[in-house]
């Protein structure tokens, strides 16, 4: 869902529209009227992510399956969940900005008056987002909102949650798909819980993927090999405006 884009060093600074000209009806011989586009910038970072291990050198030499390559599997799980987490929470001090991130996240759409989501508020958040956006929209949520809003219905009484009955086409909600991870925020009290939107413009700063090393001296006396694991990375929501997120009063 959203952009990835691969970085080699220092900050990658991003152009960003916003706000956009028009164009004005005009009589014979009339001058054109200037109407500028207006830019502003965003810059994607690269803060490291990391994590290690160690394995006896025994584990290594009499393992019966391809321990290298589980430990690669391993070090990609946890990194992957560390960003994902980030990607959606995080706060911006040495890690990426979340998309559910209070001050630099995206903007908040419709305020529920209860975590009992209603079809009002769904449709408030529906169409608080521009149509250019609208058109490319995902939900996204954790998986008891979705348990949440399966029991929703709309005021014909047909439920919002539509399953898909072809296969490789995504379950819809209000004809758009949805994605969940278990690190966006349930619905309480105070919280910010369903987000709709153009995710393709969160962008994501890859510097050089991640790295491995092994360490055959550090832990040579107790005998073990240590391995390392670490990737630099950075992500932010280049315009707010393209996501809207729900919030509970």
């Amino acid at each position: 869902m959203a952009t990835v884009i691969k970085t080699s060093n220092g900050d990658r600074k991003i152009p960003i529209v916003t706000s956009k000209g028009e164009a004005v009806w005009m009589d014979e011989e009339q001058q054109y009227t200037l109407s500028d586009d207006t830019f502003g910038q965003a810059s994607l970072s690269a803060y490291k992510l990391g994590t290690a291990i160690k394995i006896s050198e025994e584990l290594l030499n009499d393992s019966v399956f391809d321990l290298p390559s589980y430990i690669a599997r391993e070090f990609a799980r946890r990194i992957g969940a560390k960003e994902e987490e980030a990607f959606w929470v995080g706060d911006g001090k040495s890690k990426p900005t979340g998309i559910f991130n209070a001050t630099d996240g995206a903007e908040t759409g419709v305020t529920a008056a209860s975590a009992s989501v209603t079809f009002d508020d769904m449709l408030e958040l529906y169409y608080s987002l521009k149509s250019p956006y609208r058109k490319k929209g995902t939900w996204a949520m954790n998986d008891a909102t979705v348990k949440a809003l399966r029991k929703v219905k709309d005021t014909t009484g047909q439920y919002i949650w539509q399953p898909s009955v072809v296969a490789g086409v995504p379950d819809m909600i209000m004809n758009r798909p949805y994605v969940t991870s278990s690190y966006i925020p349930a619905l309480a009290s105070g919280k910010t819980g369903i987000a709709f939107g153009d995710f393709s413009y969160y962008w994501i700063g890859d510097r050089q993927g991640i790295t491995f090393k092994r360490l055959d001296e550090l832990f040579s006396m107790t005998g073990q090999v240590g391995f390392l694991a670490s990737k630099r990375v950075d992500g932010k929501l280049i315009l707010p405006e393209a996501v809207k997120l729900l919030a509970v009063k």
